[in-house]
């Protein structure tokens, strides 16, 4: 393999997958096709340690997911703010000059399917050996159908071997999307490109002088938190939001093209994630606890262990459903789930950007009971994790370990819990709970009171530098 850093971009919350992706946990991280996430599976593509460029939202979770596939990432790079993509890559660029000038870089996505990493490490590695200085190579998808959700790649001919880029296309309508099939030289964007990092400082300098001096400002200004890269937020402010096809792709004179022969899926939608899976006779795709009877060409996606969902006499449509939240859509509005949730952010519906299980920096919460003076949780602590040393003002917490051991700091005492041990917690007693031991721990969690909400946090130690709600 040629010498190269793999640039992986983890923002964007996949808001047309929803219920399943949401900002709080987007697609990138679940386990839609393939083994683990999407996230997980673009880290290990290659087999070389990845710089990650990620927001604030998302760190500990890009974190625990390397650690859990076993991968070890070169940097993460926290961005203050989502400036889209071309800040992001310009900002690894700068940090690989810190140690290679002459680095090359690959920019790819986090949450595409790419399931042959043989055929696609052979095209990164021709790419590699053919890539000259001050060129972009990208990589583009022979198309099968009239797609209108993807961008394109026009080349001078199609070939084996590098191809001159002529022009770039954004999402087509449905006519010019068939003549682009029709006419054998469109590729769809697969939005993965080669370059010297050295080479795209340089094209900043001319094509975007002031987003090359306000990222180069953040990074110069960066810090170095917890292991992460925090770029300079003031700095970041002024840096202009513009995509890396607008701000560089297509303003470029020397853009060659590969085309990549193996399968691939943005799982932009529905639809596409429906490509993905095994369907029977009649072409429906059942997820999880699903069943029907009598029906054609409908997704039943169960996420819930304990769920079951069923369908009868269903043509063309798609259900997905989650503890809660539920879509039912016919499959040809799959691109219009955006504006639905849209729509639910309009309304302050929480379920548009939130899922029941909230990720924390320790692990993760997930509801299990709610009434009007009690909510119970079941807490899930990642080894080696700690929630913050705390105390509450209008809620006591009844603590029952159900898996691992636990120790618990309760004011002046120090506790070691095991399964089917409990501990109860005061209204203002400053408490901690913290897994010192190299498995998870799960605890079930009773608070009583009047008022449940995150804010009700008064913090005194926290390893993860949190606000009060975080």
């Amino acid at each position: 393999m040629v010498s190269l850093t793999p640039i992986i971009l983890c923002g964007g919350s996949g808001e047309r997958l929803w219920p399943l992706s949401r900002k709080s946990y987007p697609k990138q991280f679940l386990n839609l096709v393939g083994e683990g996430s999407l996230f997980q599976q673009a880290a290990l593509r290659l087999g070389i340690p990845p710089v990650i460029v990620t927001g604030d939202d998302y760190r500990f979770l890009v974190r625990q997911q390397l650690h859990e596939a076993g991968i070890g990432a070169m940097d993460i790079i926290i961005e203050p703010s989502g400036k889209n993509t071309a800040p992001a890559i310009l900002a690894a660029a700068h940090h690989l000059m810190q140690t290679d000038p002459d680095a090359r870089m690959l920019v790819m996505p986090s949450d595409h399917y790419i399931p042959d990493s043989d055929l696609f490490a052979d095209m990164i590695e021709t790419a590699g050996t053919h890539l000259g200085q001050g060129q972009i190579i990208c990589f583009g998808i022979s198309p099968d159908r009239p797609e209108t959700g993807y961008g394109y790649i026009h080349v001078t001919e199609m070939t084996d071997s590098i191809m001159k880029v002529k022009s770039f296309t954004e999402k087509p309508d449905e006519k010019t999307a068939q003549a682009y099939l029709d006419d054998g030289t469109h590729l769809w964007n697969a939005g993965i490109f080669m370059l010297h990092a050295s080479d795209l400082l340089t094209i900043a300098q001319k094509m975007e002088p002031d987003m090359h001096l306000t990222v180069q400002a953040s990074y110069k200004h960066s810090s170095h938190d917890l292991g992460f890269i925090r770029l300079d937020a003031t700095a970041w402010e002024d840096v202009p939001a513009e995509s890396f096809d607008y701000a560089f792709m297509e303003k470029s004179d020397d853009i060659g093209c590969i085309a990549f022969r193996g399968e691939w899926s943005d799982l932009g939608d529905w639809k596409a994630v429906s490509r993905g899976q095994n369907n029977d006779e009649k072409g429906n795709i059942l997820h999880g606890h699903a069943y029907q009877i009598d029906s054609e060409n409908t997704l039943l996606w169960a996420s819930e262990e304990g769920q079951v969902l069923t369908g009868i006499g269903l043509k063309n449509i798609m259900a997905i459903s989650m503890g809660d939240a539920v879509l039912v859509a016919d499959t040809s509005r799959a691109q219009d789930v955006k504006a639905l949730v849209a729509d639910l952010k309009q309304q302050n519906v929480d379920q548009a950007t939130k899922r029941g299980r909230d990720n924390r920096p320790w692990g993760w919460f997930e509801t299990i009971a709610l009434g009007e003076t009690f909510h119970a949780k079941i807490l899930h602590i990642y080894p080696g994790a700690q929630i913050s040393l705390q105390s509450h003002q209008y809620r006591s917490e009844h603590w029952v370990v159900v898996n691992g051991i636990a120790t618990v700091i309760r004011n002046d005492e120090k506790l070691t819990l095991h399964p089917n041990e409990s501990v109860y917690i005061h209204v203002g007693e400053k408490h901690q709970l913290r897994n010192d031991t190299d498995k998870e721990i799960e605890i079930i969690e009773v608070q009583t009171g009047h008022y449940f909400g995150e804010d009700d946090i008064i913090r005194y130690e926290d390893i993860y530098h949190r606000g009060k709600q975080d």
